[in-house]
């Protein structure tokens, strides 16, 4: 099971730096229950594993002007690897893309997209989405409210899960 390599003390580590990423490393120690050296060998070891991908602030959206958010729902053509992994790279390249996951279903994709107004998220759809090689069909949400942005993972239910295995 994913998480079982890691110990309490790491796991600790992870939900603090979840919650609060700008923390020190010696209110991180204070908080999980041990000194600051040790502390940081772990969170380095941590990200040099990857279980910490980086460090980054949750800014606002529309604080900043993107009052626009929508989910496009995009299947392809052709769901052959070549083909999937160039949609992808397409994804990367487009800025208004905040998020692309590849889904089983009848949806190959599902992009979370971000834009100041409709018009610039409608330009964004009819000449570069629409048109990218591959897409056969785009079905697009307006978002009107989000009831919960929760990121990272529940804490609380992987330690059920360690406590629980054999």
């Amino acid at each position: 099971m994913p998480g079982q390599k890691l110990d309490a003390i790491d796991r600790k580590i992870l939900c603090e730096l979840q919650r609060n990423g700008r923390m020190t490393n010696v209110d991180l120690a204070k908080r999980v229950g041990i000194s600051a050296p040790p502390c940081l060998r772990r969170v380095r070891t941590l990200e040099e594993q990857g279980f910490i991908r980086g460090y980054h602030a949750r800014v606002d959206p529309r604080q900043l002007g993107f009052e626009v958010q929508v989910f496009a729902m995009v299947g392809l053509q052709s769901q052959a690897e070549a083909d999937l992994s160039a949609f992808e790279g397409r994804c990367r390249d487009w800025p208004l893309v905040r998020e692309c996951h590849m889904l089983n279903g009848e949806v190959d994709f599902i992009l979370k997209c971000v834009a100041p107004d409709l018009s610039t998220f409608q330009t964004f759809l009819t000449s570069e989405l629409l048109t990218a090689p591959n897409v056969g069909s785009v079905k697009t949400s307006l978002v009107i409210r989000a009831a919960k942005e929760a990121p990272g993972v529940p804490f609380d239910v992987l330690e059920a899960r360690v406590t629980l295995a054999p």
